[in-house]
C-alpha cells in the first residue's frame, strides 16, 4: 500500500497523517485498524502509533480532546496537558509506550513549579498534575515580594480581562487624570479600605502604573455588599464614573469561578473518602475510632466502592507547635509518630489510592506552600506502594481515561482559614468554626488560597505564585478546621473534613468545636456525598 492510498484510506475516516506519522509507522499494520469514522478532521501524529498499535479499543479514545491538546502543544501552550493525556492513554490502553513517553518527557520543558508525579506503585487513576519544587532557597528580600505580587497580579488580571464587562480596562495611570466624568473600567489591587462616617468606603486600588481611591456608595446596596468583604491585597475589576483623580464605582468584579453548565460525573460506580487531622502521637488521639474506621474501609459492604483516601494535613500531632503541647503528647518522636501512622495506614486494603498532604501539625516547615513529608524523617510512609505524597496545596487528577478527564482535586490543609473567618464580615455571620464552606466559597471567588499578604506565612516564589487557583477544580478539599461540612459552589463540591483527635485544652482556649470521627465519600457517578460517623 502506498504512501498515496494510506492517505486517502484515512481522509475517508476524517483523519489526518501528518509527516512524522510515516516516518515512524509500520504502515501496513497501522491502516488495517478498522478506526471509525469522526467529526474530524484529526490528525494522528507519531506519538499515537503505539497506541494504535496496539490498542484494541482505540474507537473509545476522545480523538477530539487530544487533537486539542496536541494543538495547544504546538502553539507552546498547556503543554503538561497533552504529557497527561499520553500518560493516560499509556496507562489504559499501551503500557508498552513508557519508552515513547520518556523521549516525549525529555522533549517537553514542563514550566517550573510543576512537577507530574505518580503514584509510587505506579497504580494507574493518580495523577498529580500541580506539585510545588523549591527554587532555590536563597535569603529573601524586598524585590523577592514585589516581583511574587506582580506575578500574583498579573495572574488574576488575566483572569479579570476574560469578563465582558472589563474588555476595555485601562491602567490607573490613564485614569487618574480624568477631569470630565467618564465611564471607566481598570483591574488593580486592593491596597487600603476604610469606611467613612457617612457609610461609604473608600477603597485605594492600585496596579503598576499608578494609584486611585475609588467611592463605593452606601445607597448602592450590591456593590456595598461586595466592598464590605473585601479584604486587602486581593485583585478586583472594577467599572466607575471617574472625575478628579477620583472613581465612584459602578461594579466591583472578583475573579470567581464561572458558573459550571455541565455537572461532570464519572460512569464507573466509584467512591472517594477524604479524612484530614489524625494527630498521631496526641494524648487525644482516637485510635480505637480511626482502627475501626480502617476496617469499615476494608470489610464493609458499603465501603467496597472507595478506591481512593485523601488525607489532608495534621498527620501527626508534631513537636512543639503550641504552647504545652509536650504535656499532651504519648509520643515526642515526631520520626515515631510517622512510623505509627504508616502502621496504621498499611492497613488499608491496597487497592485504595492513598494521597496525603501535609499540614501545620507535620514536621515540615510551616511557610507555604508546604513540601512533601521528609523522605528520611517519614521513611515508613514513603515506603507504602499504595500512597502519593504531594505537596500543601496541590492538585491531583483522579480517575482519568481516554474519554473522560478525571476529577481534579485541589487540596490545600487551610492553615490561613482563621484570618479569613475573623475578618470577613459575611463568613463570621455564618458561623465558620461550624461552617468552614463558606471560607472555602471566599477563597474560590478570589481564585486564591491567601489573597491577602497577612493571612498566611509563605515564601515568595518569582516564578509563580503556588497559592493560585488558576484552573477551576471539581472538588475543593480541606481540614484544619476539625469540622465536617459539605458545600457547592458554582458546580465545584467544598468539603472540609473532620479529625481523629478528641477536644484538647487549647481547641477550649481558641474556641475551636471539634466534629470528630466523621468520613465524607463522594460517589463519582452520582456526585452524592454520604457522611460515615466512627465517633459514637
Amino acid at each position: 500500500m502506498n504512501r498515496g492510498e494510506i492517505v486517502e484510506r484515512f481522509l475517508s475516516k476524517n483523519l489526518l497523517v501528518s509527516p512524522d506519522f510515516f516516518e515512524c509507522a509500520d504502515i501496513d499494520e497501522v491502516a488495517l485498524q478498522k478506526l471509525p469514522e469522526r467529526e474530524g478532521p484529526i490528525v494522528l501524529n507519531k506519538d499515537i502509533i503505539p497506541l494504535l498499535k496496539n490498542s484494541g479499543k482505540v474507537s473509545e479514545i476522545n480523538w477530539m480532546e487530544f487533537e486539542k491538546t496536541r494543538a495547544a502543544f504546538e502553539k507552546g501552550k498547556d503543554i503538561k496537558i497533552y504529557k497527561t493525556f499520553l500518560d493516560i492513554l499509556s496507562y489504559h490502553y499501551a503500557p508498552e509506550t513508557k519508552k515513547m513517553l520518556d523521549s516525549i518527557n525529555n522533549e517537553i520543558k514542563v514550566p517550573e513549579g510543576v512537577v507530574k508525579v505518580e503514584n509510587q506503585s505506579g497504580t494507574a487513576g493518580v495523577i498529580v498534575t500541580k506539585n510545588y519544587v523549591d527554587e532555590d532557597l536563597k535569603q529573601k528580600d524586598v524585590s523577592n515580594f514585589v516581583q511574587y505580587f506582580k506575578l500574583r497580579f498579573n495572574a488574576l488580571r488575566n483572569i479579570l480581562l476574560s469578563r465582558p464587562e472589563l474588555r476595555d480596562a485601562v491602567s490607573i495611570n490613564r485614569i487618574i487624570n480624568k477631569k470630565d466624568r467618564e465611564e471607566v473600567s481598570f483591574v488593580g489591587m486592593l491596597q487600603n479600605k476604610r469606611k467613612t462616617k457617612n457609610g461609604n468606603y473608600l477603597l485605594d486600588i492600585e496596579d503598576i502604573t499608578g494609584k486611585v481611591t475609588v467611592i463605593a456608595e452606601k445607597r448602592k446596596e450590591t456593590l456595598m455588599s461586595i466592598a464590605c468583604d473585601l479584604v486587602l491585597d486581593e485583585v478586583i475589576g472594577m467599572t466607575g464614573i471617574a472625575s478628579d483623580g477620583v472613581v465612584y464605582a459602578s461594579s466591583i468584579f472578583l475573579p470567581d469561578i464561572p458558573l459550571s453548565n455541565k455537572v461532570k460525573k464519572c460512569a464507573d460506580d466509584v467512591e472517594v473518602a477524604f479524612i484530614s487531622d489524625i494527630h498521631v502521637g496526641s494524648g487525644n488521639f482516637l485510635e480505637k475510632e480511626f482502627l475501626k474506621f480502617i476496617k469499615w474501609l476494608n470489610e464493609d459492604k458499603k465501603a467496597i466502592k472507595i478506591k481512593y483516601l485523601f488525607v489532608i494535613g495534621d498527620v501527626v500531632d508534631g513537636i512543639g507547635v503550641y504552647p504545652g503541647q509536650e504535656n499532651n503528647s504519648v509520643i515526642l518522636d515526631a520520626g515515631k509518630q510517622y512510623s505509627e501512622l504508616a502502621r496504621c495506614l498499611r492497613m488499608i486494603r491496597k487497592n485504595i489510592n492513598i494521597i496525603l498532604c501535609p499540614g501545620d501539625h507535620d514536621a515540615v516547615r510551616l511557610t507555604h506552600p508546604q513540601p512533601v513529608l521528609d523522605k528520611k524523617l517519614a521513611k515508613d510512609l514513603w515506603e507504602l506502594e499504595n500512597l502519593t505524597l504531594v505537596t500543601n496545596p496541590s492538585v491531583v487528577n483522579i480517575h482519568s481515561g481516554v474519554s473522560f478527564s478525571g476529577f481534579d482535586i485541589l487540596l490545600y490543609h487551610g492553615h490561613g482559614y482563621h484570618y479569613y473567618t475573623s475578618n470577613v464580615e459575611s463568613i463570621r455571620k455564618n458561623d465558620p468554626v461550624n461552617n468552614p464552606r463558606h471560607v472555602m466559597k471566599f477563597l474560590l471567588q478570589r481564585r486564591h488560597l491567601a489573597p491577602t499578604h497577612a493571612s498566611t506565612i509563605y515564601i515568595p516564589d518569582n516564578r509563580f505564585d503556588p497559592m493560585l487557583i488558576d484552573k477551576v477544580p471539581d472538588i475543593f478539599a480541606s481540614g484544619h478546621l476539625h469540622k465536617c461540612d459539605i458545600g457547592d459552589y458554582n458546580g465545584v463540591i467544598t468539603i472540609n473534613t473532620s479529625c481523629w483527635q478528641s477536644i484538647t485544652d487549647f481547641e477550649i482556649k481558641t474556641g475551636n468545636n471539634p466534629d470528630p470521627g466523621k468520613v465524607p465519600v463522594l460517589n463519582l457517578k452520582t456526585r452524592e456525598v454520604e457522611v460515615f460517623n466512627f465517633y459514637e
